[in-house]
């Protein structure tokens, strides 16, 4: 019986959307026959005390089902990387780039793939700004309505669809709540489109059709509140140019095993938004729903991440 470490919960904002996916995971790499120890790092003082227990514990791999902060910034992988022990999903050069929204879009733009234009805030320099007249120069720029959302936070946390220029400064410093910085964006009218990649091959893509306003925390999370259609109907052509996309953008931020990638689609041009390299693993989750589109099951799929990520070379 192989022994794995499920990493579930933490201290980031997706704490509890993590303990969900853990446990997910945990069922059912349980019914695959591993032992399965569940640790949670918020019960530990420093990451080191864990990976020295995770260590002692002997186990063969790390399956990571945490979401956000020191989980998926990097830190956590640095730190099993050095140790010399086996975890899943991408290293810690891929998660420290990717979970910065801003670098991410620089270099999916570089690669030639379209990306809404907007501009990071590190600090609140709307502070200053008394009225509507003095941010009209966002509008002017970026047109209405924006999004607002933290520069380094997933699951919709503080995200924010502004609709006109009043609830800016509000949604602005709502968002800092979240994180050091904030990205402020031109909105894409259109359709929310994701593609995961396993083993750097796209997966079928899944759309997603919130019943009522946009794909937020609550939307994400509660059952009924959206609908998924996967796969989404597009035509072959479309189906192929955002699974290249997806690819490109795998291979450009080093992504490793598995990873998930958001685009709006606006009828002419898919726009990335961007890569999650831990994405959900509860029971609404959009990997495996297009894990299943491709006729594997959610045990498979765990499989699969864990044979690939034990083939990690960076």
């Amino acid at each position: 019986m192989k022994k794995i470490v499920v990493l579930k919960g933490g201290n980031s904002p997706e704490r509890e959307v993590s303990l969900v996916s853990g446990r997910e995971i945990a069922t059912q790499l349980r019914n695959l026959a591993y032992d399965v120890l569940e640790l949670d790092p918020a019960d530990y003082p420093d990451l080191s005390e864990l990976v020295q227990y995770v260590k002692s514990s002997e186990v063969e791999v790390v399956f990571n089902g945490l979401h956000g902060g020191s989980g998926e910034d990097g830190q956590i992988q640095a730190v099993l990387s050095s140790s010399g022990i086996p975890f899943t999903g991408s290293g810690f050069v891929c998660c420290a780039i990717t979970m910065d929204k801003y670098v991410t879009k620089l270099i999916v733009q570089n690669e030639g793939i379209p990306v809404p234009d907007g501009m990071i805030l590190r600090d609140d320099l709307l502070c200053d700004y008394q009225s509507t007249t003095d941010l009209q120069g966002f509008e002017q720029r970026f047109g209405l309505p924006l999004v607002v959302k933290p520069n380094a936070a997933g699951s919709s946390v503080g995200i924010h669809i502004v609709n006109d220029l009043e609830g800016l400064k509000p949604a602005v410093l709502d968002a800092f709540n979240f994180g050091k910085t904030v990205l402020v964006e031109r909105y894409i009218t259109g359709r929310e489109l994701t593609v995961t990649v396993l083993a750097g091959k796209a997966l079928p893509v899944v759309e997603i059709k919130p019943k009522e306003g946009f794909y937020d925390y609550k939307n994400k999370y509660s059952k009924g509140n959206t609908i998924y259609e996967v796969p989404a109907t597009l035509s072959a052509e479309e189906t192929e140019l955002i699974q290249l996309y997806a690819q490109r953008i795998w291979k450009a931020c080093y992504c490793h095993a598995y990873a998930r990638i958001d685009f709006r689609y606006d009828g002419e041009q898919f726009y990335f938004l961007e890569v999650n390299t831990l994405p959900g693993m509860t029971p609404l989750s959009l990997s495996p729903m297009a894990a299943k589109a491709a006729n594997f099951g959610f045990g498979e799929f765990l499989t699969k991440i864990i044979e690939e990520s034990l083939r990690k070379t960076k």
